[in-house]
């Protein structure tokens, strides 16, 4: 399928508790019990115990992205992670700049949609749902329009559970001495996105996605120059990346309120996240979950949005059968009342939905999902999960 290896789950994963069912989404996500446990306290945001858990936070996530020379900093932003890809946007594209975006899916159009909102200059390549943009249709966007100054991509496009080819695009911006920004919601922690993987300026991702914290905060991983650059950029008080490293760096704090709760799971999580093995390890358990829970579901007739080269480790978006007893809304409640929580499609020419593989889930977890959509449809009335032919063949058309 995916690059990302599979490999066996190599610690033991509590099952959620007090009657929680499993969320089989892209984030929020199932967590560790452990994770939930810090938020018990309260803290301070000036006091100098919860400076220090800032620091901690921001060490470790520069370490996960392999900043060894000091090139990097981290800086968190409150809020949810749209806020951090509207900081990013804001804050690194000067005001006279122009972006080129590149889209296969709704979060792609929400930065396109964003740059509108900013003011900013973009073009778009828009792949539709089914394809990545590759480094020759960038090379072609850049060369016909020299004002372009930066790129901005999606690295797993949730809406449909593609996994874009970073690196290839990369290289292609650099080549052509434009700057790349990231976002990588679903992706960091799991899927490489470190320095060494691949170029970018900056790349943004979000407490309650492959680190298994909770919502509250997202965090942006940039070069030093280019916050430095940053500076009078930014179009918000709040939303001014530079304004809130300047201030971290100076007093250890946040400008504004902290979601001191958040930060204590986050810490939490990236414990485990280390002793787990890191991102070579959680990828390799996400890829685990695809592969097992996709197997299942094609067993049953299911099909996949995606070919197997583009199915990412995250969530993976399956075609709504054909069968006229099929309702999602049904579907929806028979799989919440036997614990699995799923996500609902996001195309817009077809019926589909969707089922992550992220979270504190295993394997095991997941050959219970397909039992689950199993006896799901048997209770519907639904012999065969084949979707309608119109979907293969916009697929077909669509992939060629």
């Amino acid at each position: 399928m995916s690059p990302i290896t599979a490999a066996p789950t190599a610690i033991p994963l509590e099952a959620p508790r007090l009657g929680e069912p499993y969320l089989l989404t892209p984030g929020p996500l199932t967590t560790a019990y452990s994770v939930k446990e810090a938020m018990l306290r309260d803290w301070g945001s000036w006091d100098g115990d919860f400076r220090a858990m800032t620091a901690e936070l921001r060490r470790h996530l520069l370490e996960i992205a392999g900043d060894v020379d000091g090139e990097f900093d981290c800086v968190p932003m409150q809020g949810s992670g749209s806020f951090s890809v509207e900081a990013m946007l804001g804050s690194f594209v000067p005001k006279d700049g122009k972006v080129l975006v590149l889209m296969n899916g709704a979060y792609g159009k929400r930065i396109s949609q964003t740059l509108t909102y900013l003011g900013r200059a973009h073009v778009d390549i828009d792949k539709g749902d089914y394809m990545p943009p590759r480094g020759h249709e960038v090379a072609a966007a850049l060369e016909a329009d020299p004002e372009i100054t930066h790129v901005v991509v999606v690295h797993c496009e949730t809406s449909s559970g593609i996994l874009n080819p970073l690196k290839e695009i990369s290289e292609t911006v650099y080549a052509h001495g434009r700057k790349l920004l990231v976002d990588s919601m679903s992706a960091f922690g799991a899927v490489p996105a470190g320095i060494a993987d691949f170029r970018y300026e900056a790349i943004v991702s979000s407490a309650n996605k492959c680190i298994e914290g909770v919502p509250g905060f997202g965090f942006v991983l940039a070069r030093k120059s280019a916050l430095e650059e940053a500076r009078g950029n930014s179009h918000s008080l709040s939303l001014d990346i530079h304004a809130q490293w300047d201030h971290m760096n100076k007093t250890g704090q946040w400008r504004f309120t902290p979601p001191t709760h958040v930060v204590a799971a986050f810490l939490e999580a990236l414990r485990i996240h280390r002793e787990e093995g890191g991102v070579p390890a959680r990828g390799g358990r996400y890829a685990r979950n695809r592969d097992v829970m996709v197997a299942g579901m094609r067993g049953l007739g299911f099909e996949t949005l995606l070919a197997d080269q583009w199915l990412s480790p995250v969530i993976v978006t399956f075609f709504s059968p054909a069968h006229p007893a099929f309702a999602f809304d049904r579907f929806y409640a028979l799989m919440k009342e036997k614990g699995f929580i799923i996500y609902p499609g996001k195309l817009t020419v077809v019926d589909s939905f969707r089922i992550g593989c992220i979270g504190r889930m295993d394997e095991h977890v997941m050959r219970r999902v397909v039992e689950a959509a199993r006896n799901s449809l048997t209770e519907m009335g639904v012999d065969t999960a084949a979707p309608p032919a119109i979907a293969l063949e916009e697929r077909s058309r669509l992939a060629a």
